[in-house]
């Protein structure tokens, strides 16, 4: 998705450089892929970048070239990984894909295409590559050396972030099945944000009973079939990562209590949880 990266913990840092790596998603010009997906007709408006940025919600402006540098996988072996890959039609670099100064090593460019569907788009949200993770977080005051992580580091730091997302959305998804009949489409993600030391009141209360704050909060704006809902999601420390899939984070995803459906959504879910 965009470059706005999480505060990372220590564990991240460490994980296994021998997982299996992910595949990369294929964009629709790629021999493999196509067909071209059918959805919900709320989904499908096809907007300029100008009404875009005119819009109420803001979109990144690289969300909007991102599938560029979405690779199909016959033709991602032969591109060479550097930052010297310039757009012919403004003779510009990609965006956020120049190496950092002093940077120690080259990092891949490479997007991965995310499940998650973006409000009025045929298409879905795009995760930043190696490279524009790296450049946020110079950006954020971060200096690694090349002892502190390696290139290898970094590419599965990327696996995380993205399953982190991937987690997040199904987790969304979840609680917006009590609302499948009156949104048969499936929500769709308008904007997103990070808040890592804005605690939420839950995070603060588990706080005073002897948990752990979470590393890192985000905030998700849906689109329930027109109607914007914020999903608050806390993100803790899972432990160690798992090799086969990334995951490490424990979740706590729940739509925020700014309205009354989302009172009575989390009243229903807590009755359900009690009970069973």
């Amino acid at each position: 998705m965009g470059t706005s990266t999480s505060t990372l913990p220590n564990n991240v840092q460490t994980a296994s450089a021998t997982a299996t790596p992910q595949a990369t998603s294929p964009v629709s010009e790629c021999p493999m892929h196509q067909a071209k997906k059918e959805g919900c007709p709320m989904h499908q408006a096809n907007v300029t970048s100008t009404s875009i940025e005119n819009a109420s919600y803001p979109v990144p402006t690289h969300q909007e070239r991102a599938y560029e540098y979405v690779e199909c996988p016959m033709k991602a072996a032969d591109r060479p990984q550097t930052g010297d890959d310039i757009d012919p039609s403004n003779m510009m670099p990609p965006p956020n894909q120049k190496p950092s100064p002093n940077q120690p090593y080259p990092l891949s460019l490479v997007r991965e295409e995310s499940s998650i569907p973006r409000t009025h788009s045929d298409k879905h949200w795009v995760y930043p590559s190696e490279q524009m993770f790296w450049n946020a977080m110079v950006r954020k005051g971060w200096r690694w050396r090349t002892e502190d992580i390696t290139a290898n580091d970094m590419s599965n730091i990327i696996k995380i972030h993205n399953q982190n997302n991937e987690q997040a959305w199904n987790e969304i998804l979840k609680w917006e099945a009590l609302h499948a009949k009156e949104c048969p489409c499936g929500p769709s993600l308008i904007r997103f944000g990070g808040k890592a030391k804005e605690y939420s009141p839950r995070a603060r209360i588990r706080s005073l009973m002897g948990y752990e704050l979470p590393f890192d909060r985000h905030d998700w704006i849906v689109n329930r079939c027109g109607r914007e809902v914020r999903y608050v999601i806390d993100y803790y420390d899972g432990g160690e990562v798992d090799k086969s899939t990334y995951q490490f984070t424990a979740l706590d995803v729940r739509p925020a209590l700014d309205s009354f459906t989302a009172v009575l959504d989390r009243m229903k879910v807590a009755w359900w949880r009690w009970t069973s």
